[in-house]
């Protein structure tokens, strides 16, 4: 029988294996590192944004501040526009322009959300411990919204996110809907719903209550404000929409006309029934919705806010465009289109959408 010799592979083989496992190896060790690295600074982004809203929370309101600005005079039922007033909204330090989804403004947002997503992690949280937690409420919420966001984040029960919705007896101001400022805000784990409400409150009276001066509360009162604001915030496509929006929900409360606003009737919609969504869409037979909150079947403006306006729609709300439009839509592009007459607004639709309304 022929014997067969078994020869180990050369040397060379096997160093180029060990060689390629140290490749292998090093590369794994490096990747790691990366990911260490991109982890552990996306992870400290919820400690940077708390520390800087901290900061700004901390730092004292100055002895007089500027008030909003108010160009409508529901009085004598005219809008007066200013030179000056036009001038500070379409500057680029107005909030109107701050509103736009500008780069700068896009790599905020981004940045919050990815701060404030990771701030509600099991991995953050253990490693920040007790402290800063992040929430942040967006424009045009409703106050269950809020209420939610807030309990999702400090795990509260259905009673507590009521009690955060509930005025306190000694409370300065009012929580009903449409106080709630837009943002991020700090909180800490175990919060109470009472601290909570002081929390929005304070950040309300700072950004809000601080700039109505008394002269613009003469004009228009705030809860008026509020609830007009709150309509445009659900009504607009963008803050180039906002004032125009504003005049012509004006020019329909100066001619007592009804303000047929669908975000009304959504509002009307997910409060009386389980629809899956608090914006629910609309559809024709809602129009006929009993509430008073119906602006298709009610004069006048709803009994409150229907949602938490942005400073942007308050501004806006204050300071229309003299615009001779009573009818609006926008196309399935978000371009706004308004018109003086209904069969104008027919014919446009018609055009855009291929129907009449």
């Amino acid at each position: 029988m022929r014997r067969i010799k078994l020869v180990p592979p050369p040397y060379s083989s096997r160093y180029t294996i060990k060689r390629s496992s140290l490749r292998f190896l090093k590369s794994l060790g490096l990747t790691v590192l990366v990911l260490g690295l991109v982890g552990g600074t996306a992870l400290s982004f919820p400690f940077f944004l708390a520390e800087t809203i901290r900061f700004e929370q901390t730092r004292a309101l100055p002895a007089i501040a500027e008030p909003f600005p108010v160009t409508v005079d529901p009085h004598h039922k005219v809008i007066v526009e200013n030179d000056a007033v036009n001038a500070f909204l379409e500057g680029t330090s107005s909030p109107l322009q701050a509103a736009a989804a500008n780069t700068g403004n896009a790599l905020t947002m981004v940045f919050n959300w990815i701060a404030t997503t990771l701030s509600q992690t099991v991995l953050y949280q253990t490693i920040a411990g007790a402290n800063g937690q992040l929430v942040e409420l967006s424009p045009g919420m409703r106050k269950e919204q809020v209420a939610s966001a807030f309990g999702n984040a400090l795990g509260w029960t259905a009673t507590q996110k009521q009690e955060f919705l509930t005025k306190r007896t000694y409370s300065l101001l009012p929580l009903a809907e449409g106080s709630f400022v837009e943002g991020v805000y700090v909180v800490d784990r175990g919060m109470s719903p009472g601290a909570a409400q002081a929390l929005v409150n304070d950040r309300f009276s700072k950004e809000v209550l601080a700039h109505y001066g008394t002269t613009t509360a003469q004009y228009v009162p705030l809860e008026q404000a509020l609830t007009i604001a709150s309509l445009i915030e659900r009504e607009t496509g963008g803050p180039d929409d906002m004032r125009l929006i504003s005049g012509i929900i004006w020019n329909r409360l100066f001619t007592n006309m009804n303000l047929q606003i669908d975000a009304t009737l959504q509002y009307a919609k997910a409060a009386r029934t389980s629809t899956g969504s608090w914006w629910p869409k609309v559809i024709p037979a809602d129009k006929s919705i009993k509430s008073a909150y119906n602006t298709y079947a009610h004069a006048g403006l709803p009994p409150t806010p229907i949602a938490s306006p942005s400073v942007a729609a308050i501004l806006a709300a204050l300071n229309p465009k003299n615009t001779s439009c009573i009818f609006y839509f926008h196309d399935k592009q978000g371009g706004f289109h308004c018109s003086d007459t209904y069969a104008a607004h027919v014919t446009a639709l018609k055009k855009y959408y291929g129907r009449g309304k």
